[in-house]
């Protein structure tokens, strides 16, 4: 049996990485860390303890096309405030699917990414 310690972390597709890099870095304001120098293109984020790591795709051949769909895959990150994580989408001009009574036991959120992966943000109810 495999004995879990966390996960590390979850790695999306991106078809332009000059333009997801300034999506998760000046738009939700993920966290740019050092990525070892590989023979691809890529930039990793941390995101609390986990991280976050976008891989050039040129191709897009496994990229989502599609709008938001919440029983596709997607990473979750959660965040403080619902109310101001509300706020800062609205001020960056993002369409958001909102959910602040989810059947889940917490606040969710959906947004897409330009690539249309999907990123969730939970957060306690009222909070």
């Amino acid at each position: 049996m495999f004995e879990y310690e966390f996960l590390h972390h979850v790695s999306l597709a991106v078809r332009d990485l000059s333009r997801s890099r300034r999506f998760y870095t000046e738009v939700l304001g993920f966290r740019e860390i050092e990525r070892p120098p590989f023979n691809s293109k890529g930039v990793w984020y941390a995101v609390g303890t986990q991280q976050l790591h976008l891989l050039e795709n040129e191709q897009g051949q496994a990229l989502r096309q599609s709008g938001i769909d919440t029983t596709d895959g997607h990473f979750a990150v959660w965040v403080k405030s619902y109310a101001r994580t509300i706020e800062a989408l609205e001020a960056a001009g993002l369409q958001y699917e909102a959910r602040p009574d989810s059947l889940a036991g917490f606040s969710q959120i959906y947004v897409l990414d330009p690539d249309s992966n999907i990123i969730e943000f939970d957060s306690a109810y009222g909070s």
